[in-house]
């Protein structure tokens, strides 16, 4: 994918990062699609209650998937790397590695969230009235973790190779299926069992499994650079030193990850205090700023992959041109999705609720967070530009200092002991947001800059 002519050439550079940076976006705006869709049902048809019965549990599974979060990060970079030097066959012990570690880890995930969720709720202080259902459709998601481990970590090994368009199709396919399957599983079409807010969670499992198997179909059928065979089978099985370079950037990113589903916990346990109207509004305005993060995420993986690449082809020059460019892309797209955000924040927010009293509490969120998500996105590609090159301990500690020494404890200062309370929770968030930027950067300018890069996996 790098090539001489592309650092000698800016404009096919930036058309090739389009190139892959576009179908990354419409991904990550599918898959909303996908989610507003399911709470656009259950908040319409099943209440605010079942909608609060999600919110209150995403936190806790966020949390868990943070592992495979990790090892979806970690493995794009060592595949980018390995790609991007032109070693194929260390690229697919990369894979086999990967995917044997990713079966492990999701098996004991999955039993652990199953089996302690009811008690991991409670402690969550989750209202009383949505604590059953919340339980009940959390066990359906924790004990089918693997298809949804196993399909995370193949699409990142795609996109580390630079192939962004096959994810893509088969969120599609998994996004129709999904939204196929949900009214019948709800509410009980075709002759089947009405399971209400469990169907939702049941649409999602079978969503995946159906997309999971077509997509190692279609790897096959194509003979696609990543399909799942005979080499990449003989090194299915833990290998210590691939092992060990996957942990040293899985661990740090399945940490902050971590951290932030943690802190989450936290915040939603000070959100709930102030009843389920507050834990709705705080969930729809999560879900309504995936949208505002999609430029954010997108760029820092685009850039994660670009970056690792360039290093497998010892090509450092690119490495800075990549980087510049995603943040300028950053804060034109981002600022874009931002202010239609801010021009049209009342009808979108009552899109997915009826209430007007948790509309007016969503509203509040919005107008004092989401301008930050620029700052979010500037510190976010600083940051991967620094992991892809394998220099993840320091990004990982300042996120977690700013985390629980500026967010959780301001969220909790501004929400239990000033007048803004509730809106202290949300003015945290913009707070954490600035003080981050300020380290990730200083760190980037001071450490990260003088280091001499080489790529992990290089023999």
């Amino acid at each position: 994918m790098m090539n001489e002519q592309m650092l000698q050439d800016d404009q096919q550079l930036r058309k090739a990062f389009l190139n892959f940076l576009i179908p990354v976006m419409l991904a990550n705006v599918l898959q909303s699609v996908g989610q507003v869709f399911a709470m656009f049902i259950v908040g319409r048809n099943l209440g605010v209650d079942a909608l609060a019965a999600i919110s209150a549990f995403f936190p806790f599974f966020f949390f868990l998937m943070a592992f495979a979060i990790g090892i979806g990060s970690g493995s794009s970079i060592l595949v980018g790397q390995t790609f991007g030097a032109g070693n194929h066959a260390k690229m697919k012990e990369v894979v086999g590695v990967t995917l044997a570690f990713t079966t492990i880890l999701s098996i004991a995930v999955a039993i652990f969230g199953g089996f302690f969720i009811e008690w991991i709720l409670r402690f969550m202080q989750t209202p009383a009235n949505i604590l059953d259902m919340s339980i009940s459709y959390a066990k359906i998601l924790f004990f089918t973790l693997p298809i949804m481990f196993w399909y995370l970590v193949y699409t990142t090994f795609m996109r580390g190779v630079g192939d962004s368009k096959t994810p893509f199709l088969f969120l599609v396919i998994s996004v129709v299926l999904n939204i196929a399957f949900l009214p019948p599983l709800v509410f009980g079409w075709l002759g089947l069992p009405a399971f209400g807010l469990n169907g939702a969670a049941y649409a999602s499992v079978l969503s995946n499994l159906v997309t999971m198997m077509l997509l190692l179909a279609y790897l096959h059928k194509t003979k696609h650079l990543l399909r799942f065979d005979k080499t990449i089978l003989q090194h299915f099985k833990l290998k210590k030193d691939i092992l060990t370079s996957l942990l040293k950037l899985a661990i740090p990113s399945s940490i902050s990850m971590v951290a932030i589903s943690v802190a989450e916990i936290a915040v939603i346990g000070f959100v709930n205090g102030y009843g389920s109207d507050a834990t709705a509004a705080y969930g729809v305005v999560n879900q309504v700023a995936s949208y505002a993060q999609v430029p954010a995420m997108s760029i820092a993986i685009a850039t994660s992959v670009f970056v690792a690449q360039a290093l497998g082809a010892n090509s450092t020059e690119m490495i800075k041109k990549i980087r510049q460019m995603g943040v300028r892309i950053n804060y034109l797209l981002g600022g874009a999705i931002i202010l239609i955000m801010y021009l049209f924040a009342e009808p979108i927010l009552a899109f997915f609720i009826d209430s007007h009293e948790t509309v007016l509490i969503a509203k509040n969120y919005l107008y004092i967070a989401f301008w930050s998500y620029l700052i979010f996105g500037h510190t976010q590609t600083v940051s991967a530009t620094m992991r892809a090159t394998g220099v993840v301990l320091w990004p990982t500690i300042f996120l977690v200092i700013t985390i629980w020494v500026v967010q959780v404890p301001l969220a909790f200062l501004l929400s239990h002991h000033t007048s803004l309370e509730l809106n202290g929770v949300w003015l945290a968030y913009p707070i954490t947001f600035c003080v981050h930027f300020i380290m990730q950067y200083a760190y980037f300018k001071l450490g990260w800059q003088k280091r001499t890069l080489k790529a992990m996996l290089s023999e």
